[in-house]
């Protein structure tokens, strides 16, 4: 502490803003600004009339902003039967359990493969490892035939069930348990706590930082996962909003056609205002749990 004291009474780490803080001002603001144009450009495109998203040479700024884009992407559901409300209430639903379910499950099988002692577990955990190296896409044919043989065909868990497999999250979340001393679950075991409370009382208030990136990307991967619904389910009212801006964004479909008069071109501005609103939430996420992610990035590699 006194070492830390001299160095700010130094100006080397400065507790208030000193003249010396400039240079670093100087670099990072024009890095941050280059780093946030293409979010900027996506919230703008979203409300570029049409003649301003097709003008050339292209703008990046928008002269006449308008909310058409938005109104027509929530009234096309007028001339079909599932309104774009039930595609975003089976988005909302299927997100909201899979990141309860994935954080369930990769806190539990940390704590497991950390803390307790068993045949098989570096086994079992190299066994994860090894899952990490498969690209979604390699996997598809045999996540299909699973789906067929358990009879989730056509139905809403077949958005759900299939995500729930993250080995990237159970990875993560057992290297911050593994930094736990085993004599703080010791001490809860000779106070009388079972594994549950254990997890709920000691680990999990410790790991905070890593549920935080496992909430993030298990949002990411459901809420942006439009493969259930196109390959697993036929009923139009279980599939996700993700499928519906998918097929927004696909020239010549029906809710493209339907946008536009037939016209997929004129239904750019309904695609960009539906990529705006599948946006969003990703952002919205990372910007409430930045300081945990921030914190999972520093403390990820100490032992």
């Amino acid at each position: 502490m006194a070492r830390k004291r001299r160095l700010i009474q130094n100006g080397i780490n400065p507790a208030r803003f000193a003249r010396g803080q400039i240079k670093f001002y100087a670099f990072l603001i024009p890095l941050c600004a280059v780093m946030s144009l293409p979010i900027v450009f996506f919230f703008i495109n979203a409300f570029k009339p049409m003649e301003e998203l097709f003008a050339y040479p292209p703008r990046f700024f928008v002269n006449r902003p308008t909310l058409d884009n938005f109104i027509r992407l929530f009234s096309i559901s007028s001339s079909t039967t599932i309104p774009a409300s039930r595609y975003l209430f089976n988005s909302v639903l299927s997100t909201v359990l899979v990141v309860a379910a994935s954080l369930c499950m990769s806190v539990s099988a940390g704590y497991v493969l950390s803390k307790k002692r068993f045949r098989l577990r570096s086994a079992l955990m190299e066994v994860n490892n090894l899952a990490l190296m498969f690209v979604a896409i390699a996997v598809m044919i045999p996540r299909y035939f699973i789906i067929a043989y358990t009879g989730l065909q056509n139905n809403f868990f077949a958005n759900v069930v299939p995500l729930l497999a993250m080995p990237v999250g159970l990875f993560l979340v057992k290297q911050f348990i593994d930094q736990i001393p085993d004599t703080l679950v010791e001490a809860a075991v000779i106070d009388g706590a079972g594994d549950f409370r254990i997890l709920s009382s000691v680990v999990m208030p410790l790991v905070k930082p890593a549920l935080a990136t496992v909430s993030i990307l298990s949002f990411q991967l459901s809420w942006n996962n439009a493969e259930a619904s196109a390959l697993y389910i036929n009923n139009e009212t279980l599939k996700t909003f993700a499928f519906y801006m998918q097929n927004l964004g696909a020239g010549g479909t029906s809710f493209l056609q339907g946008a536009s008069g037939g016209n997929s071109t004129a239904g750019a501005g309904v695609a960009a205002a539906a990529m705006l609103v599948m946006f969003l939430p990703n952002l919205i996420l990372f910007i409430v749990l930045q300081s945990q992610v921030m914190n999972t990035m520093t403390h990820s590699g100490i032992k």
